[in-house]
């Protein structure tokens, strides 16, 4: 979408394309841009953001990243705009309200195919009523019957499968990220120390990041981390500054 509208911008004969995502934008002398996490970090939307080059980020612009929302909200009434009073949306933007999945269940009744639920040895424990329907981490609304609490701890689209486990299963100290995208242009030579987002709203923890120069990189958590999602994002950030991301493998 971003490059679609970005492109639609310039073909109007526009230098800049201005968004409401809260994140901070700041420029050098030689023209580079970096991103930075809005001021108020509960509301930042940084970690979408950081598919985003160095040509798509010459013409943006962020204006509400230097504002906490409720002065966000004061400057929008005091304009008279609708949006002052309109709830902050918690789910998928485009789907207006609507559960994601009847979305899912009408425009892609495939992905929501019974499977089975195994543990991690390969133990059968019931039927699942589509992987789309369950999250990493989860552990209610699993119906199935165990004498510990068991937990979703990945999916296997390959053959349909639902796997769960016990809590202590859950936390991993590495993952590998694939399709890094750096925002400086060019990756960096040695690893470093990052603060590390592997979910939107999840709390950034220390971690190594290892650049392979093959798109790829390692990170090894000093704690293990809990629901990393393969095909969701691990987002890189030093202090405030976004350095880079890539999708969890």
């Amino acid at each position: 979408r971003w490059t679609f509208l970005l492109d639609h911008a310039l073909a109007l004969g526009a230098d800049y394309m201005a968004t409401g995502h809260y994140v901070r934008i700041r420029r050098d002398e030689n023209g580079t841009s970096e991103l930075l996490r809005a001021v108020d970090h509960s509301k930042d939307q940084s970690y979408v953001l950081h598919v985003l080059d160095q040509e798509k980020l010459k013409h943006a612009l962020f204006p509400v990243g230097d504002y906490p929302k409720p002065e966000i909200r004061a400057i929008a009434e005091k304009h008279g705009l609708p949006t002052a009073s309109r709830k902050d949306s918690q789910d998928l933007c485009f789907l207006a309200g609507e559960d994601y999945r009847n979305f899912l269940q009408r425009n892609a009744a495939d992905i929501l195919k019974p499977g089975m639920i195994v543990t991690s040895d390969g133990n059968s424990l019931g039927e699942h009523n589509g992987l789309a329907n369950y999250t990493i981490g989860q552990r209610k609304g699993l119906g199935i019957a165990s004498p510990v609490p068991l937990y979703v701890l990945r999916k296997n689209a390959a053959n349909n499968s639902l796997i769960v486990g016990t809590k202590d299963e859950l936390g991993i100290f590495e993952l590998t990220a694939r399709d890094v995208n750096w925002l400086s242009g060019s990756a960096p030579t040695d690893p470093f120390r990052a603060l590390v987002k592997i979910r939107y709203t999840a709390e950034a923890v220390e971690a190594l990041v290892t650049p392979n120069g093959k798109g790829q990189a390692r990170v090894q958590f000093d704690a293990p981390v809990r629901d990393a999602t393969a095909g969701q994002a691990a987002v890189f950030y030093q202090r405030d500054l976004l350095i880079g991301g890539g999708i969890i493998s």
